[in-house]
């Protein structure tokens, strides 16, 4: 697009004698002379004067009818993304867009949904409990005999209970070594009557964390998939493969069983691909937030087959970065097994996850008529897909993929995504080329006006990010973290408008102060381009990186050039008015739309765990970057209305204001982070757990014993919400960390204690349990690498801790977590630190 083609309304005035084209251009010489006054050239540090155009207000030559309306600009624009977000919600909502199924042949949710009460009216099913470990089996293996004696005479069912005992290392969080004893599976075989040589597995565990009965994590699963071997089973029509069920009884305990069954179990061979059942949350829609690895035709697969779709690369990209403190069997199977699969997981409504809120009503039956449909779809499509028995020949490569507001996936191989970012990266070369490249006659000063915008652009986002992170360490030193934790609309209005008001206040200085002589409409222009372009640069970048989550923003640079095209002509001609801003919007419908359903799973899931992360991570500081690189996002195709716009100071005084009394309340401690409200409780997470320790020397001697209440708050406010109701917990029994021991000394189950360093310990009467642990020192060598090898005999499993009191420079190995599911000797190993699981058999 050649500047020089346009009227004299939208060209800079600029000083030095430059002469614009055309009659209109040139001012009257008296006026001229009037309007003539120096001024520095902020960008380039002087040296360079302009010249204060005739009329207007505020120094800023206007094109005819280019003004929009401040007010209604600011309204448009807001209605414009609620607009937007009530699409959203109303995809989020519509669970099953088909009708209720339960006909012969078909998932029938309430089948399932009776399987599910009953596991959870079995209460929480620790490993190692007779509620895991005899009442949960038990229920299981009776409704697997009702259904074999239903099923089809073309199918063959194999029941095995499998009770595995092994140990294994695994990078998770801190690195530990876990080890188990007589854990126990329970495994299904459905296969053609003449059998099968392949297999796709599908995977839940029916344990439970101690306080919980787990209805989301998993029993839902296992339910779901109960439902599906009866559907399967009696079905007239035959399968080409295998398909293995495994309910597995260890999985809260980092992943045991499953690592039990595909490192021990004789079916495990017969195993091409899988598919995890999971929870994050507590019912809505199951997302796929993992594939592979690799092996496209999985995800073919999924897309396929699967009725209700809802699934994300983005997702998949973020979980395996390790961002997010969890982990699931997935890693398992293709760790120790080889073997690629689809996990899938409940996220909404994490904040009753793992809590005695995660009960069976809170399970819509329409998220389990959805969950049971996809799962049943993809592995009926795989059991009888000839891919299955040579997925070896189709391993190579990563695909993009993403649903469509649940409608629907688009996939395409990741090599055919860096083609197609690429063409888009030289559009905008070719975009951007040509205005560089135009003689500074025509352009005037483009490419200065450009770089300095897009400097104010950086500085506009860096300052806003620096802003809200001061707000939110202050309110973190001041004790009101998680404010917004049970009114998450408190953290839009605290962070998200201290954001757009920055970023509105930086482009208002720099409109009124270096950009006084400049046009809207070449203003408009200009930082149209500066947001096409640091776009761009986003899409090089993760392209180069080899992300497939660039589709986002190869997302955000087609279609925003492509409304620029459009909308030009009218642009030009009659500035900013009402067509071209309901074409400008229409065009930017689709980036904005899929930016608000990504950015609602994003803070649909953070937003929970953050009130779990540990007291180390201060969760205001980490909401508030997220939100403010969420607002960055929105805002970068909306900056050239700021100049647009006659004014600003109504907005920026709105804005303003709404953050100063939401600071104000914030600060006086009015939104309470918890919530005990039956209907959508918030509860805050703090561990209690009665124990005996005993310390040894490296003599096997035992030098220290007591016993006491070990308390955790596993958020950032530690218990400073209880000490007030309970005088007992204080300061004076603050649990400091003794150094010479692993672990702190303290029975972590996992190694996070550096993630939770604020714990107290009040003393109490021992534990008695019914047969006493003992410990034995076997012997001791020294390494060649400096560290101390220890290997000891230690026997039954019991609720109590007995540690070794060892110097700091022989803790050199990763610690054990030991678990197991009956009272029996531990086989003999060497390790230097350990930790002890109760078990109630």
């Amino acid at each position: 697009m050649e500047w020089g083609s346009e009227s004299a309304a939208v060209r800079r005035h600029r000083v030095g004698g430059e002469r614009r084209e055309g009659a209109a251009a040139a001012p009257p010489p008296e006026r001229e002379a009037r309007a003539q006054e120096p001024l520095v050239d902020g960008c380039s540090g002087g040296g360079r004067t302009r010249k204060r155009s005739p009329g207007g207000s505020g120094g800023a030559s206007r094109g005819a009818g280019t003004g929009l309306s401040e007010v209604r600009a600011a309204l448009g624009l807001a209605l414009y993304l609620i607009a937007l977000r009530t699409l959203v919600q109303l995809s989020l909502q519509q669970l099953v867009l088909r009708g209720a199924a339960g006909h012969r042949g078909e998932f029938d949710a309430l089948q399932a949904r009776d399987y599910l009460e009953h596991i959870t009216s079995i209460g929480p099913r620790t490993t190692g409990s007779p509620e895991n470990e005899i009442l949960t089996v038990h229920y299981l293996l009776e409704q697997i005999k009702l259904i074999e004696v239903q099923s089809n005479s073309l199918h063959k069912i194999s029941v095995d209970v499998q009770r595995p005992t092994g140990s294994f290392s695994i990078d998770f969080l801190g690195g530990f070594t876990s080890y188990y004893d007589n854990i126990t599976n329970v495994v299904v075989k459905l296969e053609p009557r003449d059998g099968a040589q392949h297999a796709v597995l599908a995977n839940c565990h029916f344990d439970s964390v101690a306080n919980s009965p787990g209805a989301s994590d998993d029993a839902v699963s296992c339910s779901v998939m109960l439902e599906v071997l009866r559907v399967l089973s009696t079905s007239s029509e035959a399968l080409h493969h295998a398909v293995i069920f495994l309910f597995n009884g260890a999985e809260e305990n980092v992943l045991q069983a499953s690592h039990g069954f595909i490192t021990q179990h004789p079916w495990a061979s017969l195993i091409r691909a899988f598919i995890n059942l999971e929870a994050a949350g507590v019912g809505g829609k199951e997302l796929v937030f993992q594939t592979g690895p690799e092996n496209p035709w999985l995800v073919q697969a999924y897309v396929s087959a699967a009725k209700h779709p809802f699934a994300s690369v983005v997702a998949q990209e973020v979980f395996q970065s390790g961002i997010i403190p969890s982990d699931t069997d997935f890693r398992i199977y293709r760790d120790f097994g080889n073997i690629p699969g689809i996990d899938l997981a409940f996220i909404e409504n994490g904040y009753i996850y793992h809590t005695k809120y995660d009960t069976a009503d809170r399970i819509l039956t329409d998220s389990i008529q959805r969950a049971g449909d996809n799962i049943l779809a993809v592995l009926k499509h795989l059991a009888t897909s000839d891919m299955l028995a040579a997925a070896s020949k189709y391993r190579h490569g990563n695909m993009v993929f993403f649903d469509v507001l649940g409608l629907f996936v688009i996939a395409y191989p990741s090599r055919i995504g860096s083609i197609i970012n690429y063409m888009v990266v030289m559009g905008v070369v070719l975009y951007l080329g040509k205005k560089f490249l135009q003689p500074k006659h025509k352009t005037g000063n483009y490419k200065k006006d450009f770089l300095c915008g897009l400097g104010i652009t950086l500085i506009s986002w860096f300052t806003s990010l620096v802003t809200v992170l001061i707000i939110a360490v202050f309110i973190s030193l001041i004790g009101q973290s998680l404010s917004w934790y049970n009114h998450f609309y408190v953290s839009v209005c605290l962070y998200g408008t201290a954001t757009v008001a920055k970023i509105i206040l930086i482009h208002t200085l720099a409109k009124r102060f270096y950009y006084m002589n400049a046009s809207d409409q070449y203003l408009g222009e200009v930082f149209f381009d500066i947001s096409l372009f640091v776009h761009c640069c986003f899409l090089v970048t993760l392209t180069y990186q080899g992300l497939c989550s660039a589709f986002i923003s190869a997302v955000w640079v087609a279609f925003p050039l492509l409304t620029k095209l459009c909308v030009h002509k009218d642009f030009k001609q009659h500035g900013a008015q009402g067509k071209f801003i309901a074409f400008y919007l229409l065009g930017m419908f689709i980036p904005y739309l899929y930016a608000l359903y990504l950015i609602w799973a994003v803070f649909e899931m953070f937003t929970p765990i953050l009130g779990r992360s540990g007291s180390e991570i201060p969760p205001d500081v980490v909401l508030a970057s997220i939100l403010a690189g969420c607002t960055m996002i929105l805002s970068s195709y909306f900056i050239n209305f700021i100049y647009l716009a006659k004014s600003t100071k109504k907005t920026m005084l709105t804005l303003t204001l709404v953050c100063a009394i939401t600071f104000l309340l914030v600060c006086s401690g009015t939104f309470f982070p918890y919530s005990s409200n039956p209907a959508n409780p918030k509860p805050k997470r703090v561990f209690l757990q009665h124990m005996t320790r005993t310390f040894h020397d490296l003599e096997g001697n035992a030098v220290k014993r007591d016993s006491g209440i070990w308390i955790n708050g596993f958020d950032y406010t530690g218990i400073s919400h209880i000490t007030p109701h309970i005088p007992e917990i204080n300061d004076s029994i603050r649990a400091h960390c003794e150094e010479n021991a692993p672990l702190c000394g303290f029975p972590w189950y996992l190694p996070v204690h550096f993630l939770i360093r604020k714990n107290w310990y009040l003393p109490a009467p021992e534990v008695s349990p019914r047969n006493p642990p003992h410990f034995r020192l076997i012997s001791k060598e020294q390494t060649p690498w400096d560290s101390l090898k220890l290997t000891f005999e230690a026997t039954a499993c019991l609720p109590i801790l007995q540690i070794l009191d060892l110097p700091a420079s022989t803790i050199m190995t990763k610690p054990y977590v030991l678990l197991c599911s009956s009272p029996q000797r531990v086989n003999t190993f060497s390790v230097v630190s350990w930790q002890w699981h109760p078990s109630h058999k």
